[in-house]
């Protein structure tokens, strides 16, 4: 059994975790392949490290803080000269695991798969890009479903993948519901709030600062609940930043300088949502504006919420997820409940 045959890369379940919508298109301008180990290069008076970070799927609102980082000089003046890329055939995963980007977003689900795997990844988790899970269940208001038990005799769009059911399962059962009268059906949409407008589905898995915002700016009425609202087990980590285990071990400075970088870029992104906004759709003008503007406003929250700095890791939060896999079965291998994750390249303050 390979890393896919448990989490399946597919468009459907990348483009929900991106929060991409249909308006996004895979040729964003300065977006290549992923690229080659790092070098420097000469920038007028001083050398600059080249890095590579492999995007988890297209450009989207979660990446925003690199983007501010990158247009405002914050990588410049680390001495980083960072290529943002995504993945080409291969996953993110691969991609970094592989040596040929040094740095990746990924999320804590992935990365239990690219772990546990006979050969494992030589992956690490170094920062949180958002400090909770905010995906949860998204349905038609008329229906009246408000909790989990609600979606029993209805339809609920699945990517078809084990970790994804069992967590249906987990939060219906919960709720006193039977989970065997919730009635698959594929996920084929791009855009979740077409999909419940045209009775593809009754009940879909989505992200609130995407699709939940989307259903606002369109003033179609939904009902919304949490994963997190409804089991602390599913607060786990999405989206994370990654590197490669060998890059961080020869070229800490680096890795520090970069998450140094990045880190004022989601500040910066958190203090000033809207203009982070811009500069974002500067940078990819064929995002939904008016989508893009809600959904920062609405992840300036989430950043660092409930956190002392942004980036950081709760260990306990991290094994309890890792834990759950294990005990489900959803791993190839038993993880290590308290691997894969380290918080030794993230600096407390930007002194």
């Amino acid at each position: 059994m390979t890393k896919f045959d448990l989490y399946t890369t597919d468009v459907s379940r990348k483009s929900f975790i991106a929060g991409a919508g249909a308006s996004l298109v895979l040729t964003a301008a300065g977006l290549v392949g992923c690229g080659s180990a790092p070098h420097t290069t000469a920038d007028k008076s001083k050398e600059l490290t080249k890095l590579t970070l492999c995007l988890d799927y297209t450009p989207n609102t979660n990446h925003t803080g690199m983007y501010v980082a990158q247009a405002k000089g914050f990588f410049a003046d680390e001495g980083i000269e960072l290529e943002i890329v995504q993945p080409a055939e291969n996953s993110c995963e691969a991609m970094v695991g592989s040596g040929q980007a040094q740095l990746g977003v990924s999320y804590q689900d992935y990365l239990a798969s690219a772990l546990s795997q006979e050969n494992p990844f030589p992956l690490t988790a170094i920062a949180a890009i958002l400090q909770h899970n905010t995906s949860g269940i998204m349905s038609r208001a008329v229906d009246g479903i408000t909790s989990a038990k609600g979606m029993e005799n209805h339809t609920y769009a699945t990517w078809n993948i084990p970790v994804e059911q069992a967590t249906i399962k987990q939060v219906v059962t919960s709720d006193g519901g039977d989970f065997s009268k919730v009635n698959m059906v594929p996920y084929e949409v791009d855009d979740e709030v077409a999909g419940l407008k045209a009775n593809m589905f009754d009940t879909v898995w989505v992200y609130e600062g995407w699709a939940y915002q989307n259903a606002q700016i369109q003033n179609y009425d939904v009902n919304y609940f949490s994963f997190v609202s409804m089991d602390s087990v599913f607060d786990y980590y999405t989206p994370i930043f990654v590197a490669n285990n060998n890059f961080m071990k020869d070229h800490a400075p680096q890795v520090k300088a970069f998450l140094r970088a990045v880190k004022k870029g989601y500040e910066f992104a958190i203090s000033n949502p809207d203009d982070a906004a811009s500069i974002l759709l500067k940078a990819v003008p064929e995002l939904d504006e008016k989508l893009v503007r809600a959904s920062a406003q609405f992840l300036a929250g989430e950043y660092q919420k409930d956190a002392s700095s942004w980036g950081v890791i709760d260990g306990k939060r991290w094994s309890r997820y890792f834990s759950w896999l294990n005990d489900n079965s959803l791993v190839v291998s038993k993880l290590d409940v308290n691997s894969g994750w380290t918080m030794d390249y993230l600096e407390a303050g930007n002194e």
